[in-house]
């Protein structure tokens, strides 16, 4: 077995090196994956470029698949995985009541600890999910986006033959498009400040949003402020929104634009995260969807790169070179 490996390591903002670290060791209530795919989110931009993160340095990555390189205990060698990257810390209120995404003491897997831009990542049991036959490791890659879309459409309800709204047609909502339109919406509108994501999103069977049409349900994609008003005009009366995008500034509405939600009798849901317990698991049913054809995410990966071209997968998510939707680093 290797002893060293290639790591995306963050010393500090704006200081990505690819380094040569030591292969971790796993624990007992742990395995060694030998990471395949690991997806550049958009949250790891400005935790490269402007915010950091929690210590330096830290290897960065946290939408990942990959296959169980060793167990100490002798059951999982082989397997192929996809990894829930927040570790809970079991003892709060919210993960008694497997709440994890809301647990008040979290670790993160890319974040807060290191992640799995590297080659080899020692992974919590609890964290694995076995991936099916039917479910690549590219796809696998993108259980996390799959899983956010998933928690995010089902507070919208029954929307079988509803109209839906979306606004940002990233990867996130074309997963969230993907699985209303499967639960049997009638029509998903998308509108975006990138006229290609909008062409991709009509390739997909999708629709462009115009300000004359009325829609029964809304999910919120970008945190912006413009755009969630927007989303208000939109509603019907009694309509629901759902609000998944995280906001990077704060978010004003003038009187005019409040009175919309009271008006109009709204009903509006707050998202945060997915799902992972005994009762209710996005993450295993996302990977059930893939299996099934409901969700194809593997459309939506347009680049790969190597962790040798990390530069070059970085710099054009920064730097918007060029279309993209999901970029991938596929490591070998």
């Amino acid at each position: 077995m290797k002893t060293t490996m290639k790591a995306l390591n963050l010393h500090a903002i704006d200081d990505l090196r690819l380094d040569t670290l030591p292969v971790p060791e796993p624990g007992e209530d742990e395995v060694l994956v030998k990471i395949a795919y690991c997806g550049v989110c958009g949250s790891d931009i400005p935790r490269v470029y402007s915010k950091g993160t929690y210590h330096f340095p830290t290897v960065i990555g946290h939408e990942f698949s990959g296959v169980v390189e060793y167990d100490p205990k002798g059951e999982l060698t082989g397997k192929r995985v996809a990894v829930f990257p927040l570790l809970p810390c079991f003892e709060c209120d919210s993960c008694k009541e497997e709440r994890y995404a809301l647990c008040s003491n979290y670790d993160y897997y890319g974040s807060r600890r290191d992640g799995a831009m590297a080659e080899y990542l020692a992974v919590k049991r609890f964290n694995l999910l076995m991936l099916p036959d039917d479910v690549s490791l590219a796809a696998g890659a993108m259980c996390e986006p799959s899983a956010v879309a998933c928690h995010a459409t089902k507070k919208l309800g029954d929307v079988s033959g509803k109209t839906v709204l979306i606004s940002g047609a990233g990867p996130i909502g074309i997963l969230a498009a993907m699985f209303c339109r499967h639960r049997g919406a009638r029509k998903v509108y998308f509108f975006d400040l990138d006229d290609a994501k909008i062409r991709a999103a009509e390739k997909l069977g999708f629709y462009e949003y115009t300000d004359d049409i009325s829609v029964d349900c809304v999910v919120e994609g970008t945190g912006a402020g413009p755009a969630l008003v927007r989303c208000l005009k939109a509603l019907k009366p009694f309509g629901k929104i759902v609000l998944m995008g995280n906001p990077s500034r704060g978010i004003e509405l003038t009187q005019a634009d409040y009175w919309l939600i009271l008006r109009k009798e709204l009903q509006v849901f707050g998202t945060w995260n997915s799902s992972y317990g005994e009762r209710e698991n996005d993450w295993r049913e996302a990977i059930d969807a893939m299996g099934k054809g409901i969700i194809t995410p593997e459309v939506l990966i347009t680049h790969k790169f190597s962790l040798e071209d990390y530069r070059e997968a970085f710099e054009l998510m920064r730097d918007r070179k060029d279309f993209y939707q999901k970029v991938m680093l596929e490591v070998k």
